[in-house]
């Protein structure tokens, strides 16, 4: 199982992803899921994956070596797209691409082809984007009204953001939300754990300000665990008793 969210509010983009797969109670690995492909001052693009890991994998070298294209064009590298939208569908291509090529064998072995990823970042002088792609190779677009997107276990950490974050958030408020959203979702699934890597890229900078992983026992992760815990223990204790069933034993 997996967990990665992103945010885009008006200061800039920031991604946070779990490392946790598996394959069964006793088959549990740590693999990287969230992917920088970054030339300083041109360009800053990052790429969360959930789903099958070798799926992700196969996508994830298409885009480094060349896309092979239609008829009689050259392969495309996702580091040589010109705008964040042909990006976007550069990555969708390699999905089919992959697709195409495995899906007989998943048939077989009746597996289900599954992947998805959020791509974000900027381009030069364009906007900042941030889309979620679905297997099929499709996509949608973030958008200022609802500035995050999920993918794999995301229910848990979802009513958070929903209440938490909106464009104006500051960048960094913005990363902690999403920190907290990871750990809601770790409290509730064991599918999803440390290491958590995260990246957080200014607009117009062109280039990573933070790429870091989380390790187990971290101090700031480890605070901020506490801390909300501790807060939601003290919502709850100064909500007023339901006015339901019989009255409240005096102390």
């Amino acid at each position: 199982m997996t967990y990665c969210v992103g945010l885009l509010v008006e200061d800039g983009l920031v991604m946070v992803a779990d490392t946790r797969t598996n394959a069964g109670l006793d088959d549990i690995s740590t693999y990287r899921k969230l992917h920088h492909f970054s030339v300083p001052s041109e360009r800053v693009m990052l790429l969360a994956s959930a789903g099958n890991l070798s799926i992700t994998q196969s996508v994830l070298s298409l885009l480094s070596e060349g896309v092979p294209g239609e008829e009689d064009e050259p392969a495309q590298k996702l580091i040589e797209a010109p705008t964040m939208f042909q990006a976007a569908q550069l990555i969708g291509r390699a999905i089919r691409r992959v697709r195409s090529i495995e899906q007989a064998g998943f048939d077989a072995a009746q597996i289900r082809f599954s992947i998805s990823l959020l791509f974000g970042g900027q381009i030069g002088t364009e906007p900042m984007k941030l889309y979620l792609i679905y297997s099929a190779g499709n996509f949608i677009e973030c958008s200022t009204d609802a500035p995050f997107l999920q993918i794999g276990e995301h229910k848990y950490g979802k009513p958070i953001l929903d209440r938490a974050v909106k464009f104006e958030t500051d960048l960094y408020d913005a990363l902690k939300i999403g920190l907290v959203s990871m750990d809601s979702t770790m409290r509730s699934n064991l599918g999803v754990g440390l290491p958590i890597d995260i990246a957080v890229a200014r607009r117009t900078a062109l280039d990573l300000e933070v790429n870091h992983r989380i390790e187990a026992g971290e101090t700031y992760f480890h605070d901020l665990r506490e801390r909300w815990s501790a807060a939601l223990r003290a919502a709850h204790r100064a909500i007023p008793r339901p006015p339901y069933g019989p009255p409240a034993p005096t102390k």
